[in-house]
């Protein structure tokens, strides 16, 4: 089954691609930071890859926190999150930068920007690799987009399909 998974992948964006417009959005933070330092929190599991990449071409000083959330129960949104690792440390009177993989229907960054706002931060901006606009059901202000997608699942770069290849160097998407 997963060698399966794993064959019928289309690429929608190789490694190369990838790393050239993490750079630029790395390079439009810096920008805006200029000066500071920021808080980054890479929202787990499928950020990683993105967050190491994006931090890692960046010049503004960092603090790296990570958390874990979820709007889903099976394959449903609940519509509210479930926090199944908070933060470390206050990120009151910090400059905060969200770091995900994707934005689909926005629930789960709608509810999680709220959660740390309410934390008091200096300023909270959202960055993310993908935006499957198409899906959208709530606004959510987006300050760096990697990627406006296609409403198709993604495999690759963090993104899985049951854990099953996140740890591919390019983003490519499973036709069904």
């Amino acid at each position: 089954m997963k060698e399966e998974i794993l064959q019928n992948i289309k690429v929608l964006y190789e490694e190369e691609t990838l790393q050239k417009r993490i750079l630029e959005m790395a390079q439009e933070i810096d920008r805006d930071y200029m000066g500071k330092s920021v808080v980054v929190i890479s929202v787990l599991k499928g950020a990683v890859f993105f967050t190491v990449d994006l931090v890692k071409k960046m010049k503004t000083p960092i603090e790296l926190e990570v958390m874990q959330v979820s709007s889903y129960e099976g394959e449903e949104s609940t519509q509210k999150i479930n926090i199944k690792k908070d933060l470390d440390r206050t990120i009151t009177g910090k400059d905060v930068l969200i770091v995900e993989d994707i934005i689909d229907t926005g629930y789960t960054l709608k509810h999680l920007k709220e959660y740390l706002q309410a934390q008091n931060p200096s300023s909270l901006k959202l960055a993310v690799l993908a935006d499957k606009k198409e899906r959208r059901k709530v606004d959510v202000k987006i300050d760096y987009t990697g990627f406006v997608i296609p409403n198709k699942f993604v495999i690759g770069y963090g993104f899985d399909y049951n854990e099953i290849g996140r740890n591919l160097p390019y983003v490519g998407y499973i036709e069904t």
